[in-house]
């Protein structure tokens, strides 16, 4: 930061030594003898910070708006007038001093009243750019020749001109229309032509700045920003952490004032208010709360806290509700946590076999549901996901279906869970799907179908199936998630992840490392006895977690996610012979409700039928569940409707449709004893068409 003489001394009764100004705006003030223009880009609609160090040690905060800030530091300076352009309201008078009546030299150089901007052209706009940057020598209103204060009004006004709302000036930056094109060249040659004047009090030639206030750098013309020394581009950044304390201080000294901040605008207090006292732990938890946030939504959060009487302590809260723009909060008050007391011996029936899988992943739930994760890090981002988990294992064991139990134990309903088939993110750019489009591109109006969804219902679980199959792109992204917890999309709009549950699922646990054969240990031959004793077991558990970790490091070359996601790697296992059968009677269970459903048709399978299925579907474990559906398809369901088709009975809902036997030819047919009992139905007349 860089000093300033002693501004006049406010709300305190120590004299103001020297200011200590924000880094963008010192670099601005000491470069004004060397740039007549400046763009200013980033954070520009945000407050900033001014200390004012006082003559017995102390220091002072205070929070300014940009116009606020630069109009102070110009003043010192020795600028007398701050003028403002904006494509819907034109020229304008923002501070002014010393009576000159900048307003009249407006109307005489725009040939209209300022604040309309009817008949306004980007010609006429450079124009007065220009005769701005030559200080409009003799063209404000003053005496006569013959008086003694004629030589002062002849002398060029010190003024500075910002150039509002810049980034929407051109139409498309890469593709500029004559006119845009002609008029960001006036500018620029106005940069070139630009001469500095002495100050009277200081003696320094400054030019008459133009500051571009714009969104983003490349929101202007390249060449306008690199094709002169006169132009200097400077980024206005975000907030940092003790930016943040030091805001976070300044509203927690007015927590318990009994009067309305003028300064900071946070609002009075409720007349059934109590007067706070807060603690530096309470300060630090704002600032840290509000990371990613400008000081201005610090400032809002707080009136937000004070319209919905939470307290100071909790003002963590209150940004949360800022940022994602909802009140309700199924995380707090115990009710997702009474949700995974009831939900456990739910989720324990829907995913069979996965004992030790279905524990890993209610203690990662139970953790969530406390606000405990990553609590063993020393500054914890309050950003990150609730919870974080990697589902790695043999297809079929259930890694889908456990998130959607996961996502209905959690927030009610399987719709709450948000999948994502990473087969189809597979080709290069297809993280733009993610998080929409860079602005050009087609789709970008669309935004991404990730933070799209995510900022409509922020309390959702997000799957992210068959993770190994995704672009190296969208890895990237998901590191940023989990390890800020947001993402900013194509169009500038931040989603925060700070209340999902992130699964990412893979089989690539698997497969060999690199280098090997590449194919799944459990089809090598087809042979392979599968782990059953619990020594067995753990050793293969031990496979699949050094194959994955040789697949982020040494394939993938991306260690730092495999960080990122910690112990939260779940190793599905093989199900084992009574598990299969178990879900064979539940698959078998699941057609006949579905004929008697679809059709009206009662599905009876007879024991010994019923045996030789079971006994062909669970032969083969390698395929899990799924295989055991696949091998029900072709030896019932298939048969069954062929089967059914032949009877050549009048099949009403209400038949009864008996399976009485099942036999397997070598050649892979499958043959069905099938018979039809009719359902009784009440004598009626027929009608007579």
């Amino acid at each position: 930061m860089t000093s300033f003489p002693a501004a006049s001394p406010r709300l305190s009764k120590a004299v103001v030594t020297q200011t200590l100004m924000p880094p963008f705006a010192a670099e601005l003030l000491a470069t004004l003898s060397v740039h007549a223009q400046y763009v200013l880009h980033g954070n520009v609609r945000d407050d900033h910070l001014v200390a004012d160090v006082l003559d017995d040690g102390g220091r002072r905060n205070r929070a300014l708006p940009l116009v606020e800030l630069l109009w102070e530091g110009l003043q010192r300076a020795g600028y007398k007038c701050l003028l403002r352009y904006d494509p819907v309201d034109g020229f304008d008078v923002l501070r002014s001093h010393d009576g000159l009546d900048m307003n009249t030299v407006l109307q005489r150089n725009t040939r209209r009243l300022p604040g309309r901007s009817n008949e306004q052209g980007g010609g006429q706009v450079a124009r007065v750019i220009e005769s701005f940057s030559k200080g409009w020598a003799g063209e404000r209103p003053g005496p006569p020749q013959d008086h003694p204060r004629y030589d002062d009004y002849q002398r060029p006004v010190p003024a500075a001109l910002l150039v509002d709302y810049a980034s929407r000036i051109p139409t498309q930056v890469n593709q500029l229309s004559d006119d845009e094109r002609t008029f960001f060249l006036h500018c620029l040659r106005t940069a070139e032509r630009a001469t500095a004047f002495p100050r009277p009090k200081t003696g320094r030639e400054l030019f008459n700045p133009v500051i571009w206030l714009a969104d983003g750098e490349r929101d202007l013309p390249a060449w306008l920003v690199t094709s002169s020394v006169r132009v200097r581009s400077i980024g206005v950044p975000l907030p940092d952490l003790g930016q943040r304390r030091r805001m976070a201080a300044l509203l927690a000294a007015r927590a318990g004032a009994p009067h309305n901040d003028r300064e900071l605008d946070v609002g009075p207090l409720l007349k059934d208010a109590v007067r706070e006292s807060p603690t530096d732990e309470d300060v630090e938890r704002f600032a840290r709360a509000a990371s990613g946030l400008t000081l201005r939504a610090m400032r809002e959060s707080m009136r937000l806290a004070r319209a919905r009487r939470i307290p100071f302590a909790e003002m963590d809260q209150a940004v949360r509700v800022y940022e994602l723009g909802v009140s309700r909060n199924p995380w707090t008050g115990g009710a997702v946590a009474e949700s995974i007391r009831d939900g456990e011996a739910y989720i324990g029936g829907r995913v069979q076999g996965q004992e030790k899988a279905v524990t890993q992943t209610l203690d990662v739930l139970k953790r969530a549901a406390l606000g405990l994760s990553g609590a063993q890090a020393s500054s914890a981002s309050v950003h990150r996901p609730r919870g974080v988990l990697f589902f790695a294992g043999p297809t079929g064991t259930g890694k889908t279906e456990l998130a959607k139990a996961v996502a209905t134990t959690l927030f009610g309903s399987e719709d709450a869970c948000l999948r994502f088939d990473m087969s189809e993110f597979s080709a290069p750019h297809s993280a733009d799907r993610l998080v929409g489009a860079p602005p050009g591109y087609v789709g970008y109006e669309a935004g991404g179908e990730l933070t799209r969804a995510v900022r409509e219902d922020p309390f959702r679980v997000v799957l992210f199936d068959e993770i190994d199959k995704a672009d190296k792109g969208v890895l990237d992204k998901f590191l940023q998630v989990l390890e800020d917890g947001r993402l900013t999309d194509g169009q500038g709009v931040t989603t925060y992840f700070s209340e999902c549950v992130l699964i990412f699922t893979s089989n690539l646990g698997v497969h060999g490392p690199s280098g090997t054969d590449g194919r799944p240990l459990s089809s090598r031959g087809g042979q392979e006895r599968l782990p059953e004793t619990p020594e067995e077991r753990a050793r293969f558990e031990r496979e699949i977690l050094g194959n994955v970790r040789h697949h982020f490091e040494h394939t993938l070359k991306r260690p730092e996610l495999l960080n990122r996601l910690g112990g939260n790697i779940v190793v599905f296992q093989y199900i084992d012979e009574p598990t299969a059968h178990r879900i064979f009677k539940g698959q078998l269970s699941n057609i006949v409700a579905h004929m008697e459903r679809q059709g009206g048709l009662r599905l009876r399978v007879l024991p010994e039928a019923e045996k030789v299925l079971a006994d062909a579907c669970t032969r083969d474990r390698h395929n899990g569940g799924r295989g055991i559906g696949m091998k029900l398809e072709t030896h019932l369901i298939n048969p069954l409707a062929r089967g059914v088709f032949d009877l050549g009975v009048d099949l009403t809902p209400g038949t009864v449709v008996t399976v009485s036997r099942v036999t397997l030819h070598p050649d892979g047919r499958v043959d069905l004893a099938l018979d039809a009992e009719p359902a009784e139905r009440p004598q009626q007349r027929r009608p007579a068409w």
